[in-house]
């Protein structure tokens, strides 16, 4: 067992301490990658305590941050922590009327924003935040009364101050819910919450200072922030700082050992696998299929704990060939490929391992600190969320269903949150009396132990003819589909269910123009009764293993995508159906209204 610290500082000072001339963070500059060691982020975290405390922030105070991943988000955390005060994150990408909720509920003292546009538009809500008393701009200068991070440094270099050792329960963190509906709930995750997870991972998964990972996943979010930035701090590892943008053009110069991802990245690249050599064709194509196939024989006599020479030996050759060509485009030295936030399709998570990049998924919610259950090596079964994490006990609450299998999934352990803040009446809803936490999601175990999720309770609605129905997984399988960007299944007391589609126009505008159809405008390629054929052929091409009733009779096809900035998607990516509907609900009502 390693090292079992008790709180983020404790943690911070330990790494500090022994990897001081190792790298922590790389950042992308004009002429290449510049790494800062542990030593210098040591240093800047002193440096911002101390101009934090020059402010006037006290233990139990809050401070929020308004910026994407970047060295002062994760430098102005670690100062908020060794002051004893709470850490308030957000998104660039949310809207205004969020941050004033945001830190007007949690009462924030500081605000940390990347630049003055965002400092401006929190003066625009100045009334309604009376308790925010200094704002400190990233990047840039700093207007009204607002100071620059480099004069906080520049202060507290002048003015060090002690570190304070908060207790393992006190307060780290207020994660704010991204929400698919109402405002969000402030999570209040305490320095053990964190901790129980970091050091659990740390036993799970066999990391050193050796390692790096690729770091583009918000640190708003729970995710990110406890297994990205946390845990590769705990292991004196590196993360060179990336974004979903950039990702794939970064990956072989960071060369990570380990990549901590959402489904969609991995749908992304099963997607261009397979239009590339889709467009290659000819014995490109039909080697690539070969190694693939024997991969999944592979696989499946791993499963009965065999092997043969002439499968090991076409492994040998086609990892040659094929797959570590596609690895020497992840930087060829990935060990892990981590996913969560959502359910990944099966499929895919097998194509992604069949490369060498073994993907080991796991389950939790920003409320679980997040992770409660995980795969992990020498422990995995592909399509499920692996089994607890050691001190997590994951019971199927079946009172909810009915259902003899399947039920709620409830958390207990000391990753459950400390409770939604100022909520008492949903503190009720979701924390059982022993302290559990309903997740609101709908799964089961296997005689193993291994969990499956089957959705969320929230999202399950029930057909005309009676039959419940949860759309995530029929969506999942749905965007597998090369020709989609972004689908939402709905049903809800209808006959059938039908789904909004946002195509992938780079890969449908080729397809036109293979087809006749070049000429033709974003608008009238999406009415045309070709397109519209070829949307019908891809989701019966994918629905095999999806129950008849389940089924995707009637479709609309639409332009503008899903995305937080229009409100369709939550900054974690989730769908936000009500936004949806709304946009939308006329068009699907035209699909019913046609029978």
């Amino acid at each position: 067992m390693g090292t079992q610290y008790r709180n983020l500082v404790e943690l911070y000072e330990s790494s500090v301490g022994l990897y001081a001339e190792k790298p922590i963070f790389g950042t992308r500059q004009a002429d290449g990658w510049s790494w800062m060691t542990y030593h210098d982020f040591g240093e800047q975290v002193d440096f911002a305590r101390a101009g934090l405390a020059g402010l006037g922030l006290e233990q139990g105070d809050r401070v929020a941050v308004i910026s994407d991943n970047r060295v002062e988000w994760a430098v102005g955390a670690y100062a908020t922590y060794g002051l004893g005060a709470a850490w308030v994150p957000m998104y660039e990408a949310q809207l205004s009327k969020e941050w004033e909720f945001i830190i007007g509920d949690s009462g924030a003292k500081i605000a940390i924003v990347a630049d003055d546009g965002i400092r401006a538009q929190l003066e625009d809500h100045h009334d309604q935040l009376p308790a925010l008393e200094h704002v400190i701009v990233i990047n840039g200068e700093a207007g009204g009364e607002a100071i620059t991070w480099a004069e906080l440094l520049a202060r507290g270099a002048e003015a060090p101050v002690d570190t304070v050792h908060p207790a393992s329960e006190d307060l780290a963190g207020l994660i704010y819910t991204s929400g698919t509906t109402g405002s969000p709930k402030g999570v209040m995750l305490s320095h053990s919450n964190f901790m129980s997870n970091v050091n659990v991972g740390q036993d799970l998964f066999d990391f050193d200072s050796t390692d790096r990972f690729a770091s583009f996943l918000p640190w708003a979010h729970s995710f990110g922030q406890t297994i990205e930035l946390h845990f590769m701090i705990g292991a004196g590892a590196s993360a060179g700082l990336t974004s979903a943008k950039t990702l794939m053009d970064d990956l072989p110069e960071i060369k990570p050992t380990m990549l901590v991802s959402v489904p969609a990245v991995y749908n992304r690249v099963y997607d261009g696998l397979q239009k590339m050599m889709a467009a290659k064709g000819g014995a490109t194509k039909m080697i690539f299929d070969r190694a693939m196939a024997n991969e999944k024989k592979r696989a499946e006599l791993a499963s009965q704990g065999r092997t043969t020479r002439w499968v090991e030996m076409q492994h040998g050759l086609y990892d040659k060939l094929v797959f570590s060509k596609v690895r020497a485009g992840f930087g060829g030295r990935l060990k892990y490929s981590i996913s969560g936030g959502a359910a990944i399709n099966v499929e895919v998570a097998e194509f992604i391992s069949a490369l060498g990049m073994t993907v080991y998924e796991g389950y939790g919610l920003t409320e679980t600190s997040p992770v409660s259950s995980c795969n992990y090596p020498g422990t995995r079964r592909v399509g499920s969320v692996g089994k607890e994490i050691p001190n997590v006990r994951v019971d199927i609450d079946t009172d909810v269903t009915g259902d003899p299998t399947i039920g709620e999934i409830v958390v207990h352990g000391p990753n459950v949150m400390l409770g939604y803040y100022n909520l008492p009446e949903e503190n009720e809803k979701v924390l059982t009396p022993d302290r559990g936490f309903r997740t609101g999601d709908l799964g089961y175990k296997d005689e193993d132990g291994f969990i499956y999720i089957r959705g969320r309770i929230k999202e399950q609605y029930k057909l005309e003819n009676g039959k419940y129905v949860v759309p995530s997984p029929i969506e999942e399988q749905l965007q597998l589909s090369g020709y989609v960007t972004n689908i939402m299944v709905y049903g809800e007391q209808r006959p059938y269910n039908v789904a909004v589609i946002v195509p992938d126009m780079t890969a449908l505008a080729k397809w036109a123009e293979d087809h006749g159809l070049g000429d033709l405008g974003e608008e009238a390629l999406l009415e045309s009764e070709k397109v519209n054929d070829l949307y019908q052929r891809e989701i019966d091409r994918l629905s095999g293993g999806i129950k008849g009733y389940e089924r995707v009779k009637g479709f609309v096809l639409e332009e503008e995508e899903f995305a937080p900035e229009n409100g369709m998607l939550t900054p974690s990516l989730k769908v936000k159906r009500r936004a949806v509907m709304a946009k939308y609900g006329d068009d699907i009502e035209e699909l019913y209204a046609k029978e």
